[in-house]
């Protein structure tokens, strides 16, 4: 029994040896060196048309970038053409998507005097430019629920389910694929009133 349990002993760390002896001697890497990671898509955005919204179109774009990995949210520099033009009007608040990760978000004056939260508006109409959908009717914990979850509602943040739908969108990104290869390439020229 003792030399059938050494045997054992002897073959499993033969086996888990193997790929150190034949491959050459493992090296760790250098303190201080970041270990290569996968960059996430950036999309930038232009919110100098969305006038009293600014602060809260930042935010919004914020809340994404705390929530996913495969998509990145930022300003547009001076003279930079944004993936993602932000408007201020009257009306109620909407998306114009026209792909994956581009397109017009209004921020709605009309919502706003009816006390919805701005932040939330803001993150809620980026999340179709990320490629979700209103659920409507919804709870207040799903950010895609939009003005259903009613005025109390200040929910800004995506649930589990909307978090791992804009990262499956954007899995191209993390996974080296270039945009013609990621789902939600095609124009989509749709009107989204929320």
């Amino acid at each position: 029994m003792r030399i059938r349990t050494l045997t054992g002993s002897l073959a499993a760390v033969l086996v888990m040896s193997f790929p150190l002896l034949s491959s050459g001697q493992a090296v760790a890497a250098p303190p201080g060196v970041p270990e290569p990671s996968l960059a996430a898509r950036v999309l930038t955005y232009d919110a100098s048309g969305s006038a009293e919204f600014g602060s809260a179109v930042d935010r919004g774009a914020a809340v994404w970038n705390e929530s996913v990995d495969a998509v990145e949210l930022r300003p547009a520099v001076s003279g930079q053409r944004a993936d993602i033009r932000v408007l201020a009007d009257n009306g109620w608040p909407r998306a114009l998507p026209a792909t994956l990760g581009n397109g017009t978000v209004y921020i709605g004056r009309q919502a706003v005097n009816q006390g919805y939260d701005t932040i939330r508006i803001s993150a809620h109409e980026l999340g179709h430019i990320l490629g979700l959908p209103d659920r409507k009717p919804g709870p207040c914990s799903s950010l895609m629920s939009g003005s259903s979850a009613g005025t109390a509602c200040t929910n800004r943040y995506p649930n589990a389910a909307e978090k791992m739908e804009v990262e499956k969108n954007f899995a191209g990104a993390l996974s080296g694929a270039g945009e013609t290869e990621q789902a939600g390439s095609v124009p989509r020229a749709v009107l989204i009133r929320d």
